[in-house]
């Protein structure tokens, strides 16, 4: 930008001569004037060019939810927000808007992909803005989805959360137990994947999602398989129904990440999306893995080249973590187990 200013500097001055090479002070003066509008206009529209190589994503947090550690929709987007910058600040500009659907969508101007961390089911905040979510769908601008913000009822937000994501939670069909993934499989060559390693988490896990036919243009990026104890609960809209006892029975994998190219699937809308089950406790986002996966999603559905070795997850650290929560900490919480999580996780 220093060299494409100094070359304005150098078109303003370079201004008329006489004969004996001594300017003019009207003729400068008269050309001075005449070329101010015209080189401020140049200079604006090339900040605004090299402003715009930078992709924009647009991170929607969701209200107060569970209470302190859980659900932290805020304080999980502004870390995003915090490691996407000092990352990749260069390539992306990420916004965060708190408190559910933005009032003011001039937001979204510009915005490459939107990212929602919230409750969902009747309360998601596509649930009252829902044509304007489609209109961004139909833009190709790129959706993820994080844990409970991959929940919207059946019916017309279903449809549309497919189209932008190729999945979504559907009451009595998929459920939401807690427990830990174990030998979970990663896709081997998406891009999401790039620079995660295996990794074992204890999780409100959400599985048998709702996928298109045949998962017509979804790549799976994080399964495995639940233990018949997540079916210990009986039937009910989040927590049984005989279609995922007969799924889990028969062994069938589970798909906790999932990736969308919209061209792919044969949508009749471009763009990227991708789901994510996990995040219920705001703590495992201190292992670098969780979080690169994340990392990589949104700069996936944003439209940019993920590094081969995955965008850099950086170091968190527990005040990173205690940052931003909606709720005061409580007694509760074992901050020297925390401690000692992240130490493990990030040696």
């Amino acid at each position: 930008m220093k060299r494409n200013f100094a070359l304005i500097l150098c078109m303003i001055f370079a201004v008329p001569v006489i004969a004996d090479d001594k300017p003019d002070p009207a003729k400068v003066l008269e050309h001075l004037k005449k070329s101010e509008k015209q080189h401020a206009k140049k200079f604006e529209q090339i900040v605004k060019k090299q402003i715009k190589s930078r992709k924009k994503v647009v991170l929607i947090a969701g209200p107060k939810s569970h209470g302190y550690g859980s659900h932290e929709h805020k304080a999980g987007c502004m870390l995003f927000k915090k490691l996407l910058d000092e990352a990749i600040g260069d390539k992306l500009e990420t916004v965060v808007v708190t408190n559910g659907w933005p009032k003011d969508e001039s937001v979204f101007d510009g915005a490459d992909a939107i990212v929602i961390y919230s409750d969902g089911g009747g309360r998601h905040p596509i649930m009252r803005k829902l044509k304007s979510f489609k209109a961004l769908v139909a833009n190709g601008v790129g959706v993820g989805c994080i844990h409970y913000g991959v929940e919207v009822p059946r019916g017309s937000a279903g449809f549309a959360m497919l189209d932008a994501t190729g999945g979504f939670f559907e009451t009595n069909w998929s459920v939401n137990p807690h427990w830990r993934t174990i030998n979970a499989k990663l896709a081997e060559k998406h891009p999401i994947t790039r620079g995660v390693k295996p990794y074992e988490m204890q999780d409100e896990w959400y599985y048998h999602m709702r996928f298109p036919g045949k998962m017509q243009g979804v790549t799976p990026i994080l399964s495995a398989h639940p233990p018949k104890s997540t079916l210990k609960r009986k039937d009910g809209p989040h927590s049984g129904n005989p279609h995922v006892r007969k799924a889990v029975e028969e062994g069938k994998i589970q798909h906790l990440m999932w990736a969308v190219d919209r061209a792919e699937a044969g949508d009749k809308y471009k763009g990227r999306g991708f789901g994510f089950t996990g995040g219920h406790f705001h703590w495992n986002w201190g292992h670098p893995d969780h979080r690169k996966l994340i990392l990589n999603g949104i700069a996936w559905i944003a439209g940019l080249e993920v590094p081969e070795e995955g965008v850099p997850a950086g170091k968190v650290t527990v005040d990173d973590l205690k940052a931003n929560q909606d709720y005061e900490p409580n007694n509760k919480v074992d901050f020297e187990q925390i401690e000692k999580n992240l130490n493990v996780w990030q040696k």
